[in-house]
């Protein structure tokens, strides 16, 4: 048998090497072509005068979109509502979440059924979801005014997509509803995952329900409630679809997040280059909010 080259070798190792780059190539490929691109061409607009009612006007014009923003108070009162929603949202989709994860890791009869009901609402999507509520709020054949007239809370029909009272609230609700199934599902995966040992021990040492899932459960499902929380605070952040639906962003800009704004800017009134400066400023806002909670939260950190 002959000795391999050193050139053998060298041809082997180099072949070797690049075969995973190899098959990563189509899956870069695809995130250049739907991601990259778009993100440069958003940063490129926002420097852009870009209005389809002023084709005239079309042209570079630097930072001016950027200083427009100081000026803007739809931009300020845009970005409170976006910060009430992410917070609303997340906070009541974390707790209602959590408890039906914890009430679904229990055993008893029909679980699975049960299971299959309370992830029903992540199924739909989000256009259907916003009918069935606004069926549901329809101020002349709505379901919940028919039930709050029997139950005697109102004594006449509202309407609760156009009242500035309530359509922030009503809003937040079908969104509640639909995002409760995705804490639900993240946090029973991770309970699951948990060693049975622990509960055992937990019976032993005559530890009541609730101190064992202050004590055991919730440090051991810290990592999972942190990501959780982040990806859907980035996701209702750019929540459009329901609010888009179901409001618009009115009645008077109450239910205007910072991304629904953009979406009027761009989609509605034409102008392309001042909504992609929108959209550069709530990207740096996400970037920035996710590199402060995961710094501060202590991701990935083991307990001392």
């Amino acid at each position: 048998m002959k000795p391999k080259t050193k050139a053998g070798v060298s041809r082997k190792i180099s072949k070797k090497d690049w075969m995973p780059y190899l098959f990563l190539a189509p899956a870069a490929f695809f995130i250049l072509a739907f991601l990259a691109y778009p993100l440069l061409t958003v940063f490129f607009y926002s420097l852009q005068s870009y209005d389809v009612t002023k084709i005239a006007s079309k042209g570079f014009v630097g930072l001016d979109n950027f200083k427009k923003l100081f000026s803007d108070k739809i931009f300020y009162r845009s970005l409170q509502v976006s910060v009430k929603w992410v917070l609303t949202e997340v906070s009541f989709q974390l707790v209602l979440g959590m408890i039906l994860a914890l009430l679904l890791d229990k055993k008893f009869k029909g679980r699975g059924l049960y299971r299959c009901i309370v992830f029903f609402p992540w199924a739909v999507s989000g256009v259907l979801t916003s009918m069935l509520w606004s069926l549901i709020y329809n101020e002349n054949i709505g379901l919940l005014n028919s039930i709050c007239k029997d139950l005697g809370l109102i004594t006449r029909n509202m309407a609760w997509l156009g009242n500035m009272k309530t359509v922030f609230k009503a809003t937040a609700v079908a969104e509640i509803w639909r995002g409760i199934p995705f804490f639900a599902i993240t946090l029973l995966a991770a309970l699951q995952n948990i060693p049975a040992d622990l509960h055992e021990a937990c019976v032993v040492d005559g530890a009541t329900a609730m101190q064992e899932i202050f004590l055991v459960k919730l440090p051991m499902l810290k990592d999972t409630i942190i990501l959780t929380t982040l990806l859907r605070g980035v996701w209702e952040f750019n929540n459009v679809d329901l609010i888009f639906t179901l409001t618009g962003g009115g009645p008077s800009y109450r239910t205007t997040t910072l991304t629904m704004y953009m979406t009027n800017m761009s989609v509605k009134n034409g102008n392309y280059g001042y909504g992609s400066t929108l959209a550069v400023i709530a990207f740096f806002i996400l970037l920035l909010f996710a590199g402060i909670y995961l710094k501060l939260s202590g991701y990935g950190k083991e307990e001392a």
